[in-house]
């Protein structure tokens, strides 16, 4: 895991511009998605015995269609939740100019909770409360628990989209590419696809990368299995 440096000037740039949430959950959620939706149609239906054909043709249809709709279910969500941000913080703004005391008791209790008491709690909450923008933001943190950087819905739907297209076509190149024992391979290279988005996940946490490969791997498999065991219950 990579450190960052505390010399003034990168405290003052990395607290100033916070990069937020990120989109570390949209490109795991989406490759994840796309392989496991991908590869379990793959497995269904050549675990009922039909043809390499359908094969490609259901899974480009998954690819285009199922990766779309995540990725439009992803904005729809984060445009919700930026809604509902912009929301609390129209009401947080006309409280501070019907209920200052009221408000300004909020910051005060907000600030206790964060450790400051005596002389400093009190100077704390006069500069804060002396600041509109910074009153808002403080108690978006404190009263609803929301970060203090805003999402953003159009590129968390580009990621999940770019995932699920990525991930989602690796189970089908062997049987675009016409190759020999394609179902084998396709089962293959999407347990790798598993295996190495657990592992590269593994970088933004504490679990050793191969525990986290293991994981993912055993989840997608697990999907996998079930669609197939459903497919031969079909077998001509």
């Amino acid at each position: 895991m990579k450190d960052h440096g505390h010399s003034q000037e990168e405290v003052e740039r990395r607290i100033g511009d916070p990069p937020g949430r990120g989109y570390l959950r949209d490109l795991v959620y989406g490759g994840i998605d796309g392989s496991v939706t991908t590869f379990a149609i793959v497995a269904g239906v050549a675990g009922a015995g039909l043809s390499p054909l359908i094969i490609v043709a259901l899974g480009l249809a998954n690819v285009l269609a199922d990766g779309f709709s995540m990725a439009a279910g992803n904005y729809s969500g984060t445009k919700a939740e930026l809604d509902d941000i912009e929301r609390l913080r129209e009401i947080e703004l006309r409280h501070l100019q019907e209920h200052p005391e009221g408000e300004r008791r909020e910051i005060r209790e907000i600030l206790r909770l964060k450790g400051l008491d005596g002389a400093v709690l009190e100077a704390a909450t006069d500069a804060i409360a002396q600041n509109k923008e910074a009153s808002v933001q403080l108690m978006l943190e404190g009263e609803y628990g929301l970060a203090g950087v805003d999402p953003h819905p159009m590129r968390a739907a580009v990621a999940t989209f770019l995932a699920f297209l990525i991930a989602g076509m690796i189970p089908l190149l062997p049987f675009l590419l016409g190759l020999d024992n394609a179902f084998r391979l396709s089962a293959i290279a999407t347990g790798m696809v598993f295996f190495g988005i657990g592992a590269l996940k593994s970088r933004w946490a504490l679990t050793p990368w191969w525990r986290s490969g293991l994981e993912t791997l055993l989840i997608g498999g697990l999907a996998a299995a079930i669609a197939f065991g459903v497919g031969t219950l079909f077998h001509a």
